[in-house]
């Protein structure tokens, strides 16, 4: 027990050892990202059953930070960009990267459709490192794409969109309230998947949980886990009230549009609904909808239903909205 304590110490993580959440920290620390055993998730792949992503360019970016800079990744589409999107993938703040698919298929996807997007990577929970230092990460890449429009094919930032999934939507999402106290410019809109923007799990309803029957271990996410993952991230209890941390405790007015696609079968539906009566309180303008026979992280997954679905209503959103 002493030399699992001093290991963790040396990694930094702060969770206890009986916790799940602490042990997938520990096991990033030590052994990096795992490598993603699906054979069928490459561009190759997704080009042979999407065949319009051929016509989509990429260029891998570094936002200059002074911090060392944030990985990015420009996606462009053969056309005129119609909007503009700057998207962040989820990773409960320790994990994920540009390949993954709910970063890399879902740019891939909406450039193919005429929307210009940049994927931004983020400092990871890990190590050390703590927030506000994810969030600082994905301010640059906004400020880079709303000072520099015309690296998306865009004549003016006013049609540029924020948007994330699972923990990139609360990044995104508190990002919006550090924008609207007047760290940058404001998004057009802002679309959030999955989103989970309360540093506590509100308690779910009686038809969530009958959704959850059947949902693998790995993705039924509990309010201790995501406790603890919060934690981590924050570094400090003290955090969970900030508003700049996570976006369900500001009070929201002064807010974009928004638009929430939940998974169904999925615990952080009673963030993202919650955040939904919270918009509506506020007098924002705000969407939700529900994916049908999804779960957590479905946009990962480009080969299902569920995936390609939600993909549609992504695209159909930015377009509506900058119409």
């Amino acid at each position: 027990m002493k030399e699992e304590t001093k290991d963790m110490a040396e990694t930094g993580t702060q969770n206890t050892s009986s916790s799940i959440a602490s042990q997938l920290i520990r096991g990033l620390e030590l052994q990096g990202q795992p490598t993603d055993p699906r054979t069928n998730t490459d561009y190759l792949s997704l080009v042979s059953i999407y065949p319009e992503l051929n016509t989509v360019s990429t260029s891998d970016v570094q936002i200059p930070t002074s911090d060392g800079g944030v990985p990015a990744r420009l996606y462009r589409p053969a056309g005129d960009a119609l909007a503009g999107f700057v998207w962040v993938h989820g990773g409960a703040f320790i994990a994920g990267h540009l390949d993954m698919p709910e970063a890399h298929w879902v740019s891939l996807y909406l450039a193919s459709q005429g929307i210009s997007v940049l994927s931004l990577d983020y400092r990871k929970a890990l190590h050390g490192v703590k927030y506000p230092a994810p969030s600082n990460d994905v301010l640059a890449g906004w400020s880079w794409a709303s000072e520099n429009p015309g690296a998306l094919g865009l004549s003016c930032e006013a049609r540029l969109h924020l948007g994330g999934a699972s923990a990139g939507a609360a990044l995104t999402a508190s990002l919006t309230a550090r924008l609207r106290d007047g760290a940058g410019v404001l998004p057009a809109s802002l679309l959030l998947a999955y989103p989970l923007v309360h540093a506590e799990l509100p308690e779910l309803n009686e038809e969530l949980r009958e959704a959850m029957t059947g949902v693998p271990a790995d993705l039924a996410f509990d309010a201790g886990f995501i406790r603890d993952i919060n934690l981590n991230f924050a570094g400090s209890e003290d955090n969970f009230k900030d508003p700049y941390a996570f976006a369900g405790e500001d009070p929201l007015t002064g807010f974009p549009p928004v638009y929430v696609i939940n998974a169904e079968s999925d615990t952080l539906r009673a963030s993202g609904e919650l955040f939904v009566d919270q918009l509506h309180a506020a007098g924002v303008s705000v969407r939700m909808d529900t994916e049908p026979g999804s779960m957590h992280g479905h946009l990962d997954h480009p080969h299902t239903e569920p995936a390609r679905k939600s993909v549609e209503r992504m695209l159909a959103w930015l377009l509506q909205s900058n119409s």
